[in-house]
């Protein structure tokens, strides 16, 4: 056998195992102990101003990437990294950690040799959490979460050690809307010139509705995870947009800047999946949640081992293409 087949066929059967549902609690408890150690919280300005006129400064948690072994530094080209957008529960626990998801995400893109900025759109601002919160309620929007992104990219580019030309956004949720408003063609060619054009984009159950109905498509490559029981954000809105922005792919948005070329949208659906299917508890319906599917009645929220494995592949192909 080719050595590199078998090699690649070990790495793949590993990848299988760490994530294994059975083995995956025990995991996470290790890799959140590691990476609470080397995680180091920051201050990163947003693009966003304060009454004041002032940048609106976002509690952030950066983890640079480990050297490979036998490296005393990072290749001088640097390493890619990433800018985790966390959904309306915000990226802490009921402990005031970072919560499984964010530490879980974080090592395995360690792993694979990215660093990683976490970015809290929410505690500076006075919120806990938006997911009991109305739509046109909300004192922190996509407006504002869009501004946060470019803040966080332009603050990522400046770090020793990082490639800022592979800087890559992931996103959950109301976080995945967030990755879609950030990268929406027209709107990155009115970007500032210090806010580097990320490479890629990946949005898991994202709320689609307002890109749908901005017309707007896609600035960079996109990959959409989706679960077709979700009721709180639709799958079928993502396909529509998906669909729509891959027609439209000749476009080109010149209006105000630099043109920005319309990318292609690598579309997802896992069958039987809920909203949150990438995490570990069962599924369990929130009636504290007043938006959704059938306002008023609650959103089912909840994993599923095989959408979540399948997912996580299909992450992992998707950010080789970029390493």
């Amino acid at each position: 056998m080719d050595t590199g087949m078998r090699c690649r066929g070990l790495m793949a059967k590993a990848l299988r195992t760490a994530w294994a549902p059975g083995f995956l609690a025990a995991v996470l408890l290790g890799a959140a102990l590691n990476l609470h150690a080397q995680t180091q919280r920051v201050m990163v300005p947003s693009l966003d101003r304060d009454a004041s006129g002032n940048p609106v400064m976002l509690i952030g948690h950066w983890s640079p990437a480990p050297t490979a072994n036998g490296e005393s530094a990072y290749p001088a080209q640097g390493r890619g990294a990433m800018l985790l957008l966390h959904g309306c529960s915000g990226p802490y626990d009921a402990s005031g950690r970072l919560g499984s998801r964010m530490v879980g995400y974080t090592e395995e893109l360690h792993r694979r040799g990215w660093s990683v900025l976490v970015l809290d759109s929410l505690t500076t601002r006075g919120e806990r959490e938006l997911c009991t919160q109305r739509l046109g309620t909300r004192k922190v929007t996509q407006v504002h979460r869009r501004l946060d992104a470019w803040g966080g990219l332009s603050w990522l580019a400046r770090q020793p050690g990082v490639d800022a030309k592979r800087l890559g956004l992931l996103g959950w949720s109301n976080g995945g809307s967030t990755v879609l408003a950030t990268i929406e063609a027209e709107g990155l060619s009115r970007r500032p010139s210090d806010v580097p054009l990320p490479a890629f984009a990946v949005a898991y159950y994202p709320g689609c509705a307002e890109a749908l109905q901005g017309g707007g498509v896609a600035g960079v490559p996109v990959l959409l995870q989706l679960g077709q029981a979700d009721d709180w954000t639709p799958a079928q809105t993502c396909v529509n947009w998906a669909q729509r922005g891959n027609a439209g792919r000749s476009e080109l948005a010149t209006s105000g800047g630099t043109p920005v070329p319309a990318h292609g949208i690598e579309v997802v659906v896992y069958p039987g999946a809920h909203h949150g299917f990438d995490g570990e508890g069962p599924v369990r319906l929130r009636r504290d949640v007043p938006n959704g599917v059938n306002r008023g009645q609650g959103v089912h929220v909840g994993g599923d081992p095989q959408a979540r494995q399948e997912s996580l592949n299909r992450l992992t192909q998707w950010l080789a293409r970029y390493e």
